[in-house]
């Protein structure tokens, strides 16, 4: 047997020494289902729903945390690791509420249970991401009820307060993800797991809310979360996954240039997400860029161009103010010479823009009188 193989449901498969079970099986497009693992941060096997097989080990193993060696044999989906899985996924259905099981419904279908679709905030009838959840792929997928184990309430109430996120300890399955998100990911370090046992919880800040911690609203959590814990307040209720349109654009924020993803139901942005494995942001946003979107659909912003006269504003053509603006720059300079006038490139513009600024003050103007607006 060659140095880097191993056998993977019964097939000898090369491996790159450091990979995990589970990066190596993903490397030869075997799926292993995952709710805790957050790309390229630290494995926690904390869900345990990607436990495998692995011949001579005494129990299950975490694929997320368990590195490959030579000659290792490892099922992915073996009778043990089917039941393993259904159970845990049962466990986490009753923990609280996650009412994608109809069976925790008194509706007969579960078409009639999906549709009802609420719009107050308080609702518990619908998960808010309904369609777009791992927890429900996967009860989906291995066939599980959640009426085996009994019922348990989350003690900890909704945190609605902040104008962001909502916080639906009800619908957390403590996966951890949203904790490496912002310790690993963005590394802004605002939550962390507090207390233990049954009490456990996403806490930040010594458990105050978000808008008194540490945050800065990213929304990197929001992002990686695989449930309903974690929702946007302005998305919540809008709009189903199956009912919008991902268009991918560039953040209008500053030069930067992350990638955006802008869920668009209706012609109008309902949500937006950071672009995953693209550069230069690969998925992370800052505040402006993940909430601050609904700016465009203000009645105050100006339509068109305003010229002052006398004591007011009149509306004006393009054309019109473009060649007011040029004959008082004209005006100026011939009057008083280029450095009387200055630039100001505005910070929520892309790079190539702010070079076409400074090339026209220095090449055009005559003037090195340019500088660039770090506010927004």
């Amino acid at each position: 047997m060659s140095e880097n193989t191993f056998i993977l449901n019964g097939n000898t498969v090369s491996f790159e020494p450091g990979q995990t079970i589970l990066e190596a099986a993903e490397a030869h497009h075997i799926r292993i289902p995952t709710l805790c693992h957050l790309k390229d941060t630290t494995p926690t096997g904390a869900c345990r729903i990607c436990v495998v097989e692995v011949k001579g080990a005494r129990s299950l193993l975490p694929s997320c945390s368990t590195p490959v060696s030579k000659g290792m044999v490892v099922l992915t989906e073996s009778p043990q690791v089917v039941t393993a899985r259904k159970e845990i996924l049962e466990l986490m259905l009753t923990s609280g509420n996650h009412n994608c099981a109809i069976s925790g419904s008194d509706r007969g279908s579960w078409t009639d249970f999906q549709s009802r679709v609420l719009e107050e905030d308080g609702a518990a009838e619908l998960c808010p991401v309904w369609g777009d959840c791992k927890l429900q792929d996967l009860a989906f997928q291995y066939q599980v009820k959640a009426d085996r184990f009994a019922h348990k309430q989350t003690p900890y109430p909704p945190e609605l307060a902040n104008p962001m996120i909502i916080r639906d300890f009800s619908r957390c399955i403590l996966c951890g993800r949203c904790v490496q998100a912002c310790n690993e990911v963005q590394v802004n370090r605002a939550i962390s797991i507090g207390y233990r046992g049954s009490d456990s919880k996403i806490v930040t800040a010594g458990d105050r809310p978000l808008s008194n911690s540490d945050c800065v609203f990213c929304g990197e959590c929001v992002q990686a979360c695989p449930v309903g814990a974690l929702v946007e307040k302005k998305a919540r209720y809008k709009y189903r996954p199956w009912e919008v349109e991902k268009i991918r654009t560039t953040c209008p924020y500053c030069g930067v240039g992350c990638q955006q993803l802008l869920h668009v139901k209706d012609g109008k942005i309902v949500k937006v997400t950071g672009v995953e494995d693209a550069l230069p942001n690969q998925g992370r946003l800052c505040v402006k860029g993940r909430f601050g979107y609904d700016f465009i659909y203000s009645e105050e912003r100006l339509k068109t161009p305003l010229i002052r006269e006398k004591d007011g504003f009149r509306e004006a053509s393009w054309d019109e103010a473009l060649d007011l603006v040029a004959n008082k720059f004209k005006a100026i300079i011939e009057e008083s010479g280029p450095d009387a006038l200055a630039g100001v490139s505005c910070a929520r513009s892309i790079n190539e823009d702010s070079y076409n600024m400074q090339k026209f003050f220095r090449a055009v103007i005559k003037t090195n009188n340019i500088d660039h607006c770090a506010r927004t």
